[in-house]
């Protein structure tokens, strides 16, 4: 009998009550304790002969703290050793936490950006890093065992277990103390509207940048699971009512995160929303260029290549992964890696975590407008007078269920033209990407969870932009 514990590119998510159950919860974790005890006995195993300290958080949804509690019970009866975040935590903060106390890993309670109807267990590695594919495959598959020989543990009452707790904020703000120069913030006097979605990253992103001394504006920083009614995704509807504040003349920037704070999202002085590709173009700039800082730049597949164009401005190598930050994070993990990031809003820098972290995203962006006293904009425009402009869009295209593998046979074969843009190489590292003249592209990459097929596009006039959409969805749906 299969169990419905399938890993994402970030783990397992589900519908609270209807996937997302404590009987299946608790599968999950049993198949996380059996997988981690076996991995303690096993001599080449990094974590062979460790202290079995897993790190527990939870975000700001529905049932959290009890789903937590729930597989802190599990993991203590296993014979592991659970320590919970004593209030919801970001992501990075969890990733964070798992290094400094030398834990053999840590679990999120999390379903990120996705809407208030779902919740998701994230495990993270000994190093930080999300769970790879063969580490996440082991415990499905004690998930399938248990299921199969009907295991039903004894727990307590939902809510009552309890644990050793912890306050993982003060180490890891010190450690963004070291990372950023707030002192430079300060200096300036910046006006920010910090856009909190009634998530995990109150008390982190707004504390810091009130230390400094920026003026800060709260948006959304109450707790509230139904996130006002959306998706906590701090996306260009996500970030309208900063947008708003920013345009009348109230603040000169707006920082946004997530729901647990892993992903950025940055208004400019002009209330414009920047893309996570300009974000992560303008990081590397700012590391190389103020910070001195060496090493190359890593970004994902449908990732813009306006990353590439800077890099090479600054004469920094390029490195490409497949989608995940897993994939980011190995690499940060083994050589000198100035920046890493992806399209939707993941970054991390060289020294930190080879985990995404969007306080960390949000602060950098802030040290760059107050270290050179220009908007965001400003910048961007004077890089691309060097590299050209960047026009991306990343669109869905839903398909019927019963075509999805005869679309996907025909991307797989390759196309001598997109359009009417002939295509110069043809890459299959994660998808289908096709790269054109004049560093244009398009990428295709199925979704794992939905009859959809994600369309990435890049070029460099949006005349080209709309002809390559227009291209793309006809091969797509044939209109």
């Amino acid at each position: 009998m299969k169990s419905p514990i399938k890993f994402g590119t970030s783990g397992w998510r589900g519908l609270i009550a209807r996937d997302f159950t404590f009987e299946n919860l608790r599968l999950a974790a049993q198949g996380l304790a059996l997988t981690l005890k076996a991995e303690l006995r096993r001599k080449k195993s990094p974590i062979h002969g460790k202290r079995p300290l897993v790190i527990i958080g939870h975000d700001t949804r529905f049932l959290g703290r009890e789903f937590a509690l729930a597989t802190a019970e599990i993991l203590e009866q296993a014979g592991l050793e659970p320590l919970l975040t004593r209030r919801d935590a970001p992501t990075p903060v969890i990733a964070f936490s798992i290094r400094q106390k030398k834990a053999i890993g840590g679990v999120n309670i999390t379903a990120s950006h996705n809407p208030f109807g779902y919740s998701g267990f994230k495990f993270s590695m000994l190093n930080g890093a999300g769970a790879p594919p063969e580490f996440t495959g082991k415990i499905e598959a004690h998930a399938d065992a248990l299921l199969a020989k009907r295991w039903s543990p004894k727990t307590s009452v939902v809510g009552t277990f309890r644990c050793k707790e912890f306050d993982p904020a003060p180490a890891y703000l010190n450690r963004l103390r070291k990372l950023i120069d707030l002192k430079a913030i300060g200096k300036t006097k910046l006006r920010i509207a910090a856009e909190l979605m009634h998530g995990t990253g109150r008390g982190y992103l707004d504390t810091l940048l009130e230390e400094a001394g920026a003026k800060i504006t709260r948006f959304h920083e109450t707790l509230n699971p139904l996130f006002g009614g959306g998706s906590p995704e701090p996306n260009e509807t996500g970030m309208a009512d900063a947008a708003k504040f920013v345009k009348s003349g109230k603040a000169d920037l707006a920082l946004g995160l997530d729901g647990d704070a892993d992903r950025f999202g940055v208004i400019d002085n002009d209330g414009t929303w920047l893309t996570p590709n300009q974000i992560l173009a303008l990081a590397l700039y700012h590391l190389r260029k103020n910070r001195g800082i060496k090493g190359a730049v890593v970004r994902t597949v449908p990732t813009s290549h306006q990353v590439d164009a800077v890099a090479e401005l600054l004469g920094v190598n390029v490195h490409e992964t497949p989608v995940g930050f897993k994939h980011i994070g190995a690499l940060m993990e083994s050589e000198p890696i100035i920046v890493g990031g992806e399209e939707s809003g993941g970054l991390s820098i060289r020294g930190h975590i080879p985990e995404k972290d969007g306080v960390l995203a949000c602060l950098l962006m802030a040290e760059l407008v107050a270290i050179e006293g220009k908007p965001l904009g400003r910048i961007l425009a004077n890089l691309e007078k060097q590299t050209g402009e960047f026009h991306t869009d990343r669109i869905n295209i839903a398909v019927p269920p019963d075509e999805k593998a005869t679309i996907l046979k025909k991307l797989s074969n390759g196309f001598a033209k997109i359009g009417r843009y002939p295509v110069q190489q043809f890459i299959t590292t994660d998808g289908f990407k096709f790269l054109l003249p004049d560093n244009e592209w398009v990428a295709f990459r199925a979704s794992g969870t939905e009859p959809v097929i994600r369309c990435y596009l890049e070029a460099k006039s949006d005349t080209h932009l709309k002809q390559l959409k227009s291209a793309c969805r006809k091969i797509l749906t044939g209109k």
